[in-house]
């Protein structure tokens, strides 16, 4: 089954430029994590909700900002949207689902550039990322099979973005930001990409000025991690560069649908069974 993260900067515009629907139909997806979405559920048209999917979203207090949404052609379990710190929750930036034995961990993480790009919210940055370290690691040590993925607004090494030396100083970049990559890797957490692809020039945002995604002049901050029980199930990973619709396009992970536990239906059948449904209407 495949498992995909977008960040889609802001839902209702990427769907009315037709990018959303198209892709969504052609993506064969069982989970898909969306971020940045910027609006809340009850704003959002019918198509970010399509039929034959389960729909949940959690929004910023803050209109218009921030938000995440989770699709999946399963039933959760449950989904969390907190990490019980009063200063994230309230940006909207964490749904945490449960299928079975796998958890599931959307997560838009806060860009550290301020509003002057002063690199000013870089503290918070960084513990929000010690927050949600925490949480998972929680989630491990009981057991559970633990993918977190969406848009980590850092990019790890040089290989990771199309000009290093010029972007030394920039969030995203800075040494303290790559240093919390660092760390979840020494945990045990697995860069699924870089599993499968250890080659260069592979973006998954590019700047909306210059045609930088044309030269793709971009930066690798859209990612999944998986625990080493997660990643045992994981079969193949990728971007998909050539979906429009953001400035950002759509990361993934093909992962055997045995990582859900014993006692769940297939996915591929619930995905199956609910396209006939959808047809029927």
């Amino acid at each position: 089954m495949r498992i995909m993260s977008w960040n889609v900067n802001g839902l209702r515009a990427c769907v009315r430029k037709g990018s959303f629907t198209p892709w969504l139909r052609r993506a064969r997806a069982t989970i898909v994590g969306l971020q940045e979405v910027r609006a809340k559920g009850s704003q959002l048209p019918p198509e970010a909700q399509p039929k034959g999917w389960h729909a949940h979203f959690a929004d910023a207090e803050r209109p218009g900002y921030s938000g995440v949404g989770m699709l999946s052609r399963i039933e959760p379990d449950e989904v969390r949207t907190t990490l019980g710190v009063s200063r994230f929750d309230r940006e909207g930036r964490v749904q945490l689902a449960r299928f079975g034995r796998l958890r599931v961990a959307n997560i838009y993480f806060p860009n550290g550039n301020g509003k002057n790009r002063d690199n000013s919210r870089v503290p918070y940055k960084l513990e929000f990322y010690a927050r949600v370290f925490e949480v998972l690691q929680r989630y491990r040590r009981a057991g559970q099979r633990v993918l977190v993925m969406g848009d980590f607004n850092t990019a790890h090494r040089p290989i990771d973005l199309a000009r290093p030396r010029q972007n030394k100083q920039t969030s995203g970049f800075l040494p303290e930001e790559r240093a919390e990559l660092d760390r979840w890797l020494r945990a045990g957490w697995v860069d699924t990409f870089r599993a499968f692809e250890p080659g260069a020039g592979h973006y998954s945002w590019w700047s909306q000025r210059s045609g930088a995604r044309e030269r793709n002049v971009g930066w690798r901050i859209d990612y999944v991690l998986a625990s080493p029980s997660a990643m045992k199930f994981v079969r193949g990973a990728s971007i998909e560069r050539h979906v429009q619709g953001s400035d950002h396009c759509p990361v993934s992970v093909a992962i055997d649908p045995e990582v859900l536990g014993a006692g769940l239906s297939n996915p591929r059948d619930a995905m199956h069974r609910q396209e006939r449904q959808t047809l029927c209407h």
